[in-house]
């Protein structure tokens, strides 16, 4: 396992989970967010990533809730909140909450943002726009959603590591090469917790179909040698072999540890099911913690 270049407070762990239903915007659950925050503590989790975009102030009741666990925004688009508002959030968090939350950035999609435009160049107009805010972020608060070599490179050089999201065991080997071996490492895994094969990988096409239209990830995996016959249908078995983590909470400890093994520093579990936009898998998170490597508590 490699060192992190975060700030000392800073605690990850090995496994993390990554969710969109743990927004607390998500008028579904309520409060129960942040009772499944707590749960996830006292699971042995470190880190709850928070999906879909969110802002940084939906952190806040999570933190509330729990006492140890680090919550990071998993990830927070740069084209949907100005960098001084955002500074300014993660001052408030930091005050109250000293070392517990990560501001991780990502800049999206072309076919999600409507200024969407030279994303390399503006994701660095922003990380100065966050070094020069009143109340800065410093480097060792924020990561970066990366996947090619350029934004790699700029989350080893301004930031504390990389967050990618819809990756195969192969790319972390290679991001770990990049980013050398102090920087953070937490790519984000789907998984499929259902022993009947054929129906996980129905589940898992369902689901990855819609990143398949977003040609940010599919040319990320035709650099790893995936081609357009593997991203048809939702997606060949080959590459959801790869990106996913399908079958029992054994065979999903067994992917988690090829991750490991390429050099994440942690794994962010993003449990699939009929509906991860609003579900909470508690059940599930459960089970994989039973059998994962977890070092959160």
């Amino acid at each position: 396992m490699t060192s992190m270049n975060l700030a000392n407070t800073t605690h990850f762990g090995t496994i993390g989970v990554w969710s969109s239903a743990l927004r607390t915007g998500n008028p579904r659950h309520g409060e129960r967010v942040g009772d499944a925050a707590a749960e996830l503590e006292s699971l042995g989790y470190g880190t709850v990533w928070l999906g879909g975009s969110p802002s940084v102030e939906e952190a806040g009741p999570l933190l509330e809730a729990t006492t140890r666990l680090t919550v990071a925004t998993g990830i927070l688009s740069i084209w949907d909140h100005g960098a001084r508002e955002v500074a300014a959030a993660r001052a408030r968090l930091e005050r109250g909450h000293p070392g517990r939350f990560v501001l991780g950035l990502g800049a999206s999609h072309s076919a999600l943002t409507k200024d969407y435009a030279r994303p390399y160049s503006t994701m660095k107009e922003y990380l100065t726009a966050l070094d020069e805010a009143p109340e800065p972020v410093p480097a060792g608060g924020r990561v970066l959603a990366a996947l090619g070599p350029k934004m790699l490179e700029l989350a080893r050089g301004r930031a504390a590591g990389a967050h990618p999201y819809l990756v195969t065991a192969e790319h972390t080997a290679g991001a770990r090469e990049l980013l050398g071996p102090d920087a953070l490492l937490a790519p984000e895994l789907k998984v499929v917790l259902d022993p009947d094969l054929t129906a996980a990988r129905a589940t898992a096409r369902a689901y990855l179909g819609r990143y398949l239209r977003l040609p940010n990830y599919t040319k990320n995996l035709e650099r790893l040698g995936f081609s357009g016959a593997d991203f048809e249908d939702g997606g060949s078995d080959r590459l959801l072999d790869a990106v996913f983590g399908l079958g029992d909470a054994e065979a999903v400890a067994r992917r988690v540890g090829e991750f490991l093994a390429a050099g994440a520093d942690q794994v962010a579990v993003q449990v699939v099911t009929a509906d991860p936009a609003t579900d909470l898998p508690l059940a599930e998170w459960r089970a994989l913690a039973e059998v994962l490597p977890m070092t959160g508590a």
